[in-house]
């Protein structure tokens, strides 16, 4: 009888986290700062902080479904097991959006940003590259794209660690160590303005509950590994946050699209820009490299459980144990980088993630609270207060997002269900006329 080829279990918890905060992207701090600042006025400690504050419930869902349910789908398989396979389907189709759109943002901005340091190469070479590259990479292994990720990561934090140094370097004195939270005078709603969007700095960190089944101990790993990357992040984020604040308590800028560069050019002058350009772009590939492994393992999951066609998408390469199809397919999809705005494809990724969060704070609530009746005071809080509190939260995040992303995201939502109905019924009738046939005379099955 042929073995069954899986996913080969290796991942370290470093390993997880690691390709956790590749996907995030701290320097994704910079590419959002001027956004952000602008919405929060100045304020950006202090909607860094609600932000982290908001987006911990999330997270602490997600870690409790890590541990119930071990397996690689993600917020598919959490809502599937603990509600019901349709909204289980739902959620996992909008997730889709958030994974098979991320691979073309990383390609978007790398092509624009290596066009801009090089005008004579156009756009489209560096992103059909980057798509080649990604490619390989992912079927080598989850190995090697775990050990380009821990690199490229760490990268990134000693940048970050490079630029808030600059900003110690030059201040002089530290009467202004209180100012950040001692001035509320903007008032509550905008640091929530500003709070909204920097929730997008933390997308990420769930990315890494679809490495699962290749993870040693995925029960206990995959949890911790949740927690760290939020932990990791958000100390990055608010201590970088509160020394600009203090540094430049009143800024301005020529571009909010720029503004990171031009925070660098004010705290380093030219030489400190151009290693931010230099490391950005190392992030935008590791963020790639990750997304193509999550988008994957998710099309994968959908494949095996014959939600998608089986014989392509729950398929494993026998020599590289990779799911070889579904990478080639993520890589001829991300080609629509060459002609998708990123504007679009920022709507797509911000919808399919805020509707895979908010199903999974309410999933804690189905399975543990509902189904298993965990209903202690402290269980109360783990599986009713905390998840409602982060699943309100989500919500009101998704009626921020504009009109034109809320109609895609609909229709795509239900174009999923649509195929997901027609699938259904059609394998019902395969299995009555199945059974049909299973229980007619001899004489009728050898007509």
């Amino acid at each position: 009888m042929k073995q069954e080829v899986t996913l080969r279990q290796t991942l370290t918890l470093v390993q997880v986290v690691a390709l956790g905060l590749a996907w995030m992207t701290p320097m994704i701090y910079f590419s959002v700062f001027g956004i952000a600042y602008d919405a929060s006025k100045g304020m950006i400690t202090e909607a860094y902080s609600l932000s982290v504050v908001a987006i911990f419930f999330t997270a602490y869902s997600y870690s409790i479904m890590a541990k119930v349910f071990p397996g690689s789908g993600s917020s598919y398989t959490y809502v599937k097991k603990s509600m019901h396979p349709i909204p289980g389907f739902t959620v996992g189709w909008a997730i889709l959006l958030d994974y098979l759109f991320s691979p073309i943002i990383a390609c978007l901005t790398f092509g624009i940003y290596l066009h801009a340091q090089f005008p004579a190469v156009p756009a489209f070479v560096w992103i059909i590259l980057l798509n080649i590259v990604l490619a390989v990479v992912n079927i080598a292994g989850i190995q090697f794209s775990a050990s380009l990720s821990k690199l490229f990561v760490l990268f990134q934090i000693i940048f970050i660690a490079l630029f808030c140094a600059y900003l110690i370097k030059g201040f002089h004195g530290f009467e202004g160590a209180a100012q950040p939270f001692a001035n509320l005078d903007v008032g509550l709603p905008t640091i929530l303005a500003g709070a909204s969007i920097i929730c997008f700095s933390f997308l990420g960190f769930d990315t890494v509950s679809t490495l699962a089944e290749e993870t040693i101990q995925p029960k206990k790993t995959i949890p911790r590994a949740i927690m760290l990357i939020i932990l990791i992040a958000s100390v990055l984020y608010v201590v970088t946050s509160y020394l600009i604040q203090v540094s430049y308590p009143h800024l301005t800028f020529v571009n909010l699209d720029s503004a990171g560069f031009e925070l660098m050019k004010m705290a380093g002058g030219a030489t400190l820009g151009a290693i931010f350009t230099t490391v950005l772009i190392f992030a935008i590939f590791t963020q790639g490299l990750t997304s193509v492994t999550s988008v994957s393992r998710l099309l994968y999951v959908l494949g095996r459980d014959s939600i998608l066609p089986k014989g392509f998408f729950g398929k494993i390469h026998p020599k590289y144990r990779t799911p070889v199809n579904n990478i080639v397919l993520v890589t001829i999809v991300s080609l629509l980088a060459l002609v998708i705005s990123l504007d679009m494809a920022v709507k797509f990724v911000s919808f399919g993630a805020l509707t895979s969060f908010a199903f999974v704070n309410l999933s804690v609530i189905a399975e543990c609270y509902i189904k298993r009746r965990q209903r202690s005071l402290k269980q109360t809080f783990q599986y009713l207060i905390f998840p409602l509190a982060g699943a309100s939260f989500i919500v009101w995040l998704i009626t921020l997002l504009d009109a034109n992303a809320l109609t895609l995201g609909c229709i795509w939502l239900a174009a999923g269900l649509a195929y997901y109905l027609f699938r259904t019924r059609k394998s019902r009738s395969f299995s009555a006329s199945a059974n049909l046939f299973e229980g007619a005379p001899a004489a009728i099955k050898s007509e």
